[in-house]
């Protein structure tokens, strides 16, 4: 282990009207097998505050309550890490599940192999919804992000996302933690950790099982606002636009015109969005084992790809061709 110190865990949740959700993740860290932790609960100005489901696992946890005015998660997690007592934070949204040996997996990882940053996958448990699971495919498989996220592949240079993540607070210390940023807060944060020297890797069995948005109109505002961040990344870290980047935009513009050429010019014009659907609707289906789920991942893919190009397209348009300032489309919707 290259830490001289022993690892002392402070977990930084930041909650924002998710009551139930943050009730199961802390049911699954008194479940954990290993216990040598901390919770530091940041209540980002919540009309539907949680306080009174938090003291209910005083007497089971090492937690901490606190409350601020709302600022978005980025600045709600630097909140935490300034009170917490830990000398590695992990970071976890409220809407994910811990299995049982997350914890364990975390430690014994970084004591045979240290670096000053981790991340780990996500995935969809048994019993989550259908949609539930088909935004997990649609955000997951080879065939829509390219797998991108929890690629093996990136273990010596993964950029963790804020849904489960883990930090030094020598790390916080010197980048000073999240940016003001309400989209893509993450990214930015990575890109700003690696600057600094850092090191980070992907630890694959340590994931978690996150509930995400669960509503079609829910999970086109998270992807809309992505596509947006992507675009105010760019402008804020040039060299973190890629070529995979621009595939849903190019997928949105082909479609809308295959679209128009389907109506005035060629019935068969549509033809490859349709085996691309059948070839989602397969591989979903036999990875979930359901038909239904098969169904609704193919639409969902659908939504994420179209909703991620338009506001891409949009911020594409907004900052880069009328050199606007950074923005967001859906400013309540923080928490992804």
């Amino acid at each position: 282990m290259q830490t001289e110190q022993k690892l002392l865990f402070s977990i930084i949740v930041p909650v924002y009207n998710r009551r139930q959700e943050l009730k199961e993740l802390l049911e699954s860290l008194v479940r954990q097998t290993h216990r040598d932790f901390e919770v530091v609960i940041v209540e980002d100005g919540s009309q539907d505050a949680s306080k009174d489901v938090v003291e209910k696992f005083d007497e089971v946890l090492r937690i901490t309550y606190l409350f601020k005015e709302n600022s978005g998660p980025g600045l709600s997690r630097n909140y935490g890490m300034q009170h917490a007592s830990g000398n590695y934070f992990i970071i976890l949204d409220s809407d994910v599940i811990l299995p049982e040996n997350y914890m364990e997996i975390v430690r014994y990882e970084l004591e045979q192999n240290y670096v000053d940053v981790y991340g780990g996958p996500d995935a969809a448990a048994q019993d989550f919804t259908p949609t539930q699971k088909a935004i997990n495919y649609a955000m997951t498989s080879i065939f829509t992000t390219g797998g991108i996220r929890g690629k093996v592949q990136s273990l010596e240079k993964f950029h963790p996302r804020s849904f489960n993540m883990g930090i030094s607070k020598q790390v916080f210390k010197k980048t000073q933690g999240f940016s003001p940023m309400r989209f893509g807060e993450d990214i930015d944060f990575s890109i700003r950790i690696f600057s600094e020297g850092f090191k980070s890797r992907l630890i694959p069995s340590a994931y978690v099982f996150h509930k995400r948005r669960n509503t079609i109109r829910q999970f086109f505002k998270q992807v809309y606002n992505s596509g947006i961040a992507r675009i105010n990344l760019y402008k804020r870290h040039p060299k973190s636009l890629k070529t995979v980047h621009f595939f849903p935009a190019i997928f949105t513009l082909s479609l809308l015109a295959m679209t128009l050429i389907f109506i005035f010019v060629c019935k068969y014009a549509l033809l490859p969005f349709f085996l691309y659907f059948i070839l989602l609707f397969i591989d979903a289906s036999i990875k979930n084992k359901s038909i239904l789920i098969g169904a609704y991942s193919a639409l969902m893919s659908f939504v994420m790809l179209m909703g991620y190009g338009l506001g891409f397209m949009q911020a594409f348009w907004m900052r880069i061709l009328l050199k606007r300032q950074e923005f967001s489309s859906f400013e309540k919707t923080f928490y992804k």
